[in-house]
């Protein structure tokens, strides 16, 4: 428990918390007779405690982005795979409680079992420390990882939904300029709403700069 609690940074008052975040409902049921908990309920309100924190960090961070865009970012930032990626660093696997079945299917590798184990890791610091302890382990471990999952959001479709509120938009993207060497070329697009220029930006291929101007779009349409 002592090493994972120096992973998580955190030093439990009340250990029985982390214990329950660790024991998988198979070892619970294996259990019953000790009246041994899993760490179902834990993970309940992980779930809710890690989607506060990831839209009160997101809603703070980037202040000129849209709610449909927040909430894309939100949505890549706590699926299964990005808590998943968590338990790894942690090394969730090692300490997990699993019934034999469980275990002997390779459980402690299973992408679903590690990553419910990482919200109820939250839910127990939460409970045992308080909202300011969980947010910053949340922010450590996992909100580090919003500028990538910024970088990986579709410009080209937010804006696209955007126009498509009213019919009868139309919008097209032109290459006005190209410089550079072959081997590292630099692209200037301009995006167009029904052939008037609503935003530009550059990349180093066509599709870089085709992003870069329909983030210059959307930043443009949320400050009118």
């Amino acid at each position: 428990m002592e090493s994972l609690e120096k992973k998580l940074g955190y030093t439990f008052r009340d250990r029985s918390l982390l214990s329950e975040a660790l024991n998988h409902s198979s070892y619970a049921n294996e259990h019953r007779s000790a009246e041994v908990s899993s760490n179902e309920r834990l993970e309940f309100l992980g779930d809710s405690v890690l989607g506060f924190v990831t839209a009160e960090f997101l809603f703070k961070t980037y202040g000129k982005l849209p709610e449909g865009d927040l909430t894309r970012i939100r949505a890549a930032l706590v699926c299964e795979q990005s808590l998943y990626e968590v338990a790894k660093f942690l090394g969730l696997g090692q300490y997990l409680k699993l019934g034999k079945g469980e275990e002997a299917g390779g459980g402690r590798q299973r992408q679903s079992i590690l990553a419910d184990a990482t919200e109820a890791v939250f839910a127990a610091v939460y409970l045992d420390g308080g909202m300011e302890r969980v947010r910053e382990l949340i922010c450590r471990v996992l909100l580090s990882r919003a500028p990538a999952a910024e970088e990986r959001r579709d410009y080209k479709t937010t804006l696209q939904e955007i126009v498509q509120r009213r019919s009868g938009q139309v919008l097209t993207y032109h290459m006005v300029d190209e410089s550079g060497p072959d081997h590292n070329k630099t692209f200037l697009f301009q995006v167009r709403l029904n052939g008037a220029p609503v935003g530009q930006g550059r990349g180093h291929s066509k599709k870089e700069a085709e992003q870069a101007a329909a983030r210059d779009a959307l930043e443009k349409l949320h400050e009118q």
